[in-house]
């Protein structure tokens, strides 16, 4: 469960703070001077977008919506939402953060699932809470999502009773709403107490202009969420929950006539209060002329300047406003494509920048440009990022660009239209939420698809240049400046930051569209033989070995219409790199692969993939290097030639090493202001036994890097076919990709070095030790508690650690959250391997009050104790084979699950066969094998605790 800020990514992740205001003359937005006026009479009159065919939406006499659709994506499943139009603007201010707290309450006790039945009853039937089961809280409204099996009558049916239970049975008991206050307040600290919300406090009265939005914060007052009492509580549910504010969305792998009866009978007797309050409708007021905030925190780490322009939002419902739509998301690709051209230059003249309009808060939408400066260099980030915005202003698009940006939309929209009988069930659910929330149009992927391939080609550069004048304007504006408190006196006062703006655009001129129309390849490389193909009928794959010695493993699906994904990787990686050129080697992947290829730069080469379905990454870790591809049964073949490039022709480009080096550099410089990032640094450091390889790059290590030595390393990784394996899964025919891959793979050179990687002992430490780090203002611990030691990796030992793992998480949520109310989200990780050398380790972790961090531990190992002497009960092991028995079933459909699993089966050695008996296996989790295993694998001869803590004062 959490609270959902229902911002812009840029608002939520950079809200920031203030000192003055200040009105400016009004400037009416002004259009481009390329662009005429179309004479009213000369426009198409705007139609209604159609309702999508395929959703069955009604209403009962109560006022309540159903949405119901059919849907085998995935099979035997189904996605059962309540959506309800409260959230935390409703609240009055006795009931601050009791929209948040009464969506915690519904798994809390209900009419027909007292106290937490609701959850138990789920987890046994293979729903798993917080990932499966969940809720979000927002300002305008409350979303209960609730995925299940349809192949279990029951369990199915059951759902609808759990939302209707939700929607009108919520039960308040007294001692569980005293038991929720600690884990309430304390998902308040694990997501707050730090500088972005000690920032956005000062800053969101001034974005949303002192509205009541800036004072109803969805997770509400501490005051309040300690003091209030049952009444309060049950006032708001009474007031608000109510069926003419709910849809009910079910989509999924079932009958819809027989679903639309279910919700009939199971939320018909749902009644509306008497006098019910009307749903007010609350907005933020324009704010005339310019407001500037600027803040600084002791904590932050960076400096960064947001022009946020806000604007009466537009709800797509009709062809006029679909139109639109599509230009904004034209305007916006553009200038990211600017924006991040910019990043390739040898001194980028920011960390990170972007431009776009999109929805807001409370119907508005906003033209927000986000700049995160480098130390010191304000001045300049500010300045190009508005001067692009005024480039775009001033003389718009070129022809290219805007060409680029429709076939990037055709791509996508052609995609979905590919997937539209493979399209995940929770899409749907989001876009019939939307709809019933805002009343945006659900015309459907077949109109969508249909309507954007006829019209797109209608928009032209004039179209496209009178939206920057449209967007940009000095009124209803908010600027706001952040910066670290230590550099408080370096920032900008108000006066010059409104100068730096209002004279960043002069003399800029149009853009220049550098493109190139060269093919990738001049030519196609000489066929390699293949020279053994073995087919393995049980999982259906078929295994090729080429003369150059490099394997693929080919795997056929239906699962997706259009997907196709590759992955390489022979051993090695930067365990083959000497400590001194450690650093160098370690960059090597991302920056050389990110320099583009052959005579192509980067730049260049983004432009020729625009409109192809291709995405190609390389990679070097510790032990392997290899590539990672996702493509298109159309654009395969340009897959395959990057692939080939990646390989035989890896270019090195100065400007680009000179940029990561500078941007790298900057990051680094404050890093430690951050709690979080020591504390993180911290752990890297520890649990390596401070090997530099682990740590985060130092400045000395970062300057000792060498061009010369990273792309040699890397030419060298890649230099030795024979020792590579790809696979591919997807939607192919195997006689169809053969002549591919005796081309493009067949033809990589070969030296048969036969190498292995190093095993260099980077592990934790041996013993016990505990670590404590004090850093940060407010009262916020994080606690980890990490368990490791030696193990011998097979499937038997796995599937056990697999178990422990989940039975620990049900043991710690169930006491640490649920009866101690000490933290909102305990977690357990354990993660075993083979390679480089067979090891284990079992991370604890929760976030909590300082005080109550030793309480917490000795409760943690009390658990433990627990389980060593008694095992797990048969009601949790039942959990776990529930959950891992639904989930495989769910990832055996799925590409990317076996694109991960015959990877992994390769590298280790493992026979792919044995995953078609791994639902079987779950038979082998017993009270005693558990017991067995806690205490073997949460032994304390290897135990170490990395705690944070705030600052001593």
């Amino acid at each position: 469960m959490n609270f959902n800020r229902n911002f812009s990514v840029t608002l939520i992740a950079l809200a920031i703070a203030t000192t003055s205001t200040v009105a400016q003359v009004k400037r009416k937005p002004t259009p481009s001077p390329k662009t005429k006026p179309v004479a009213a009479a000369l426009q198409l009159r705007p139609s209604l977008l159609p309702t999508d065919p395929g959703v069955l939406i009604g209403k009962l006499p109560n006022g309540l919506t159903y949405y119901i659709r059919h849907n085998e994506q995935p099979k035997n499943r189904a996605e059962l939402y309540l959506v309800v139009k409260t959230g935390s603007i409703l609240e009055t201010d006795a009931q601050q953060g009791l929209a948040h707290f009464t969506e915690h309450m519904a798994f809390n006790g209900t009419r027909d699932y007292p106290k937490n039945e609701l959850v138990n009853y789920l987890q046994k039937s293979g729903v798993k809470f917080g990932a499966d089961l969940n809720a979000y809280t927002s300002f305008d409204e409350t979303v209960y999502q609730l995925p299940l099996p349809t192949d279990s009558a029951s369990v199915f049916t059951n759902g609808f009773n759990i939302l209707a239970n939700w929607a009108g049975y919520v039960s308040f008991d007294a001692s569980e709403i005293d038991k929720e206050r600690g884990v309430v307040l304390e998902e308040a600290r694990l997501r707050g107490k730090n500088s972005q919300e000690r920032l956005s406090l000062q800053t969101l009265p001034v974005i949303l202009n002192n509205s009541k939005y800036a004072s109803r914060l969805p997770i509400g007052q501490e005051s309040v969420l300690k003091t209030f009492d049952q009444a309060t509580i049950k006032s708001f549910y009474h007031d608000w929950y109510r069926p003419d504010l709910q849809a009910i969305i079910a989509v999924g792998d079932f009958d819809v006539k027989a679903v639309e009866e279910i919700i009939k009978n199971k939320f018909g007797l749902l009644t509306n209060p008497a006098g019910e309050k009307p749903r007010a409708v609350f907005t933020v007021p324009p704010t005339p002329g310019t407001v500037v905030k600027i803040a600084t925190d002791k904590e932050f780490p960076y400096t960064l300047a947001q022009i946020i322009v806000k604007h009466p939002q537009a709800t797509v419902t009709n062809t006029a406003t679909y139109m639109r739509s599509l230009r904004i998301n034209l305007f916006n690709y553009m200038m990211s494509e600017r924006l991040n051209e910019l990043l390739q230059k040898p001194e980028p003249p920011y960390l990170y920048a972007r431009a776009s309009y999109a929805s807001l808060i409370a119907k508005q939408d906003a033209f927000s440009s986000v700049v995160i400066a480098k130390p010191g260099d304000l001045e300049n980030a500010v300045k190009t990022m508005v001067a692009e915005t005024e480039r775009a202003r001033k003389f718009g698009f070129t022809l290219t660009e805007l060409e680029r940006g429709k076939q990037a939309i055709l791509v996508q929209v052609q995609n979905a239209y590919n997937e539209r009988d493979k399209t995940n069930s929770a899409n749907f659910v989001r876009d019939y939420s939307k709809n019933f929330l805002t009343g945006e149009a659900i015309p459907g992927i077949e109109f969508e698809y249909n309507y954007i391939a006829t019209n797109i080609n209608k928009i032209g550069t004039a179209d496209m240049n009178v939206l920057a004048g449209q967007f940009i304007s000095d009124q209803n504006r908010v600027i706001i400046i952040e910066g670290p408190e230590k550099d408080k006196d370096k920032l900008p006062n108000e006066k010059t930051i409104l100068g730096w703006i209002s004279t960043a655009g002069a003399g800029v001129t149009a853009y220049v569209d550098n493109v190139t129309s060269r093919p990738l390849m001049e030519k196609t490389p000489p066929r390699g033989k293949i020279v053994s193909e073995t087919a393995d009928e049980a999982i259906g794959t078929t295994t090729l070995v080429l003369e150059n010695g490099l394997k693929a493993i080919l795997k056929p699906t239906k699962f997706k219409n259009d997907q196709i994904m590759i992955n390489g990787y022979s051993f090695g990686g930067t365990s083959l790199a000497s400590d001194q050129d450690f650093t160098s080697a370690n960059l090597a992947a991302p920056i050389i692969g990110g320099s583009g290829i052959a005579d192509f730069n980067q730049g260049q080469l983004d432009k020729m993939l625009a409109g192809k379905n291709v995405n190609v990454n390389t990679y070097i870790s510790d032990i392997t290097q290899g590539i990672s591809a996702n493509t298109t049964p159309k654009d395969f073949e340009t897959a395959m030639q990057l692939i080939h490039l990646y390989f035989t022709q890896p270019r090195k480009d100065e400007d680009i090493w000179k940029g990561n080096i500078s941007q790298t550099r900057s990051i680094l410089t404050n890093r430690g202001l951050d709690p979080g990032s020591v504390y993180q640094d911290t752990i890297s450091a520890v649990l390596s036994n401070y090997n530099m390889r682990s740590m985060v790059t130092t400045l000395a290590n970062l300057n000792s890097a060498n061009l010369d030595k990273a792309y040699n390393f890397y030419k060298d990784r890649f230099s030795d076919a024979s020792g590579f394996t790809f696979t591919f899964v997807g939607n192919f025919d195997i006689d169809v990709l053969k002549p591919y891959i005796e081309s493009y793979l067949g033809s990589l050179p070969s030296t048969n070095k036969k190498e292995k990687y190093k095993d260099l002992g980077i592990h934790p430490p041996a013993g016990q030790l505990t670590k404590t780090v004090y850093k940060g203002l407010d009262d916020k611990a994080t606690v980890q508690m990490v368990f490791s030691g030696a193990y011998e990796y097979n499937e038997t030992n796995n599937i056990q650690l697999d178990a422990l793992e989940e039975v620990m998480n049900i043991k710690l949520t169930e006491r640490l959250r649920e009866q101690e109310s000490g933290v909102y989200a305990p977690g357990v990780r354990i993660s075993y391997a083979k390679i480089p050398s067979g090891r284990y380790t079992a991370t604890i972790y929760f976030t909590c009050g300082s005080a109550n961090v030793d309480k917490l531990v000795a409760a943690t190992m009390d658990e433990i104790s627990k389980l060593k002497l008694n095992g797990a009960t048969p009601a949790d092991i039942q959990k776990f084979v529930a959950e891992e028995a639904r989930s495989t079933q769910v990832q055996l459909k799925e590409n990317v699950f076996w694109a991960g699993y015959l990877g992994g089966a390769s590298q280790n050695g493992e026979n792919p066969d044995d995953i078609l008996k791994h639902v079987s296996s779950l038979e082998q989790i017993t009270v005693e094998s558990t017991k067995q295993t806690a205490a073997k694998y949460l032994n304390t001869t290897n135990l170490v605790k990395l705690i944070l803590m705030p600052e001593k004062k």
